[in-house]
C-alpha cells in the first residue's frame, strides 16, 4: 500500500480517534480500552483497529490483560501499538530524507559536530524568539508538543512532585520524556551527530539558564533527550 493510501485510511473520524489514542499511550492498548476511550462500541473499535493494522499504521499482538497466568486466567486479548514504520507524503515527490542523510554523513566525516550543534542551538533560540526561558515543565511540554515530540511527564525519577505544584505538573519531581523523535530516521544512522544536534536545538528552544533543562538520556523507542528541573532550581 502506498503511503498516500495509508494516510487516507485516517480520513474516517472514528478511525482517526482510535489511532491517535493508541499512539498517545506509548504501550499496548486492548480493544475494550480503546473503545471506551473514544466512545464507540467494541465491535466498531475492533473493526477500525484491525483496518489500521492492515494499513500498517498499528501493530497487533495478544496477551492476557488480567495480569494472571495459568488456569482461569482467561484467553489472551488482542492488543495494539503504533507501528514504527514512518509514513510521509509529498506532492510532487520530494526526497528530503536522502539529502539529510548525505549532509549528516558529510558532517560526521568532516568532524563538524561542534558546528552543527552551535547552528542547532541558534535555531532553537530563534524559534523561542524574545521569550524568556521556559518557566516550568508544563510550558516546556507545550513547546515540545507543538514541534511533534509527543512529550509525557514521567513522575518520580527525581522524587515525587511536591504538594502544591501548579496543575499537578510536578515541576520539581518529574522528567519529561518524548515518545517521538522528529529526526528518527537520520538519528538511527548517525546517532551521536543527530542526537547531539537535537539536544542543542532543545537547549536553545527551552533555554539553559531557566528552571528547566534538557539533557541526554537515551531510551529505546523514545527521543534521546529528556527535560527536567534544573539543578539550581531544586530545593
Amino acid at each position: 500500500m502506498k503511503d498516500i493510501d495509508v494516510i487516507a485510511v485516517l480520513q474516517d473520524p472514528v478511525r482517526r480517534r482510535l489511532y491517535e489514542y493508541v499512539a498517545a499511550q506509548g504501550r499496548e492498548v486492548g480493544r475494550n480500552e480503546a473503545a471506551e476511550a473514544t466512545g464507540v462500541a467494541r465491535t466498531l473499535a475492533a473493526h477500525h483497529l484491525d483496518r489500521l493494522t492492515e494499513a500498517g499504521l498499528l501493530e497487533s499482538g495478544s496477551r492476557r490483560l488480567t495480569g494472571r497466568s495459568g488456569p482461569g486466567a482467561g484467553r489472551p486479548a488482542k492488543v495494539y501499538t503504533r507501528a514504527q514504520v514512518e509514513r510521509s507524503v509529498s506532492l510532487p515527490a520530494r526526497d528530503y530524507r536522502t539529502a539529510a542523510e548525505l549532509l549528516a554523513e558529510a558532517a560526521e566525516e568532516a568532524g563538524l559536530d561542534a558546528g552543527l550543534c552551535a547552528a542547532a542551538r541558534r535555531r532553537g533560540e530563534a524559534l523561542r524568539g524574545a521569550a524568556e526561558p521556559c518557566g516550568g515543565l508544563a510550558e516546556a511540554m507545550e513547546l515540545l508538543a507543538a514541534r511533534g515530540y509527543e512529550p509525557h511527564l514521567e513522575a518520580g525519577e527525581l522524587g515525587e512532585a511536591d504538594e502544591g505544584d501548579e496543575a499537578g505538573q510536578g515541576d520539581r519531581g518529574g522528567v519529561v520524556r518524548m515518545r517521538n523523535c522528529p529526526f528518527h530516521v537520520v538519528a538511527e544512522r548517525f546517532p551521536p551527530l543527530v542526537c547531539g544536534m537535537n539536544l542543542a536545538l532543545l537547549e536553545g528552544l527551552i533555554g539553559t539558564d531557566g528552571p528547566v533543562r534538557a539533557r541526554m538520556d537515551a531510551r529505546p523507542g523514545e527521543c534521546c533527550v529528556v527535560v527536567e528541573a534544573s539543578k539550581n532550581n531544586e530545593h
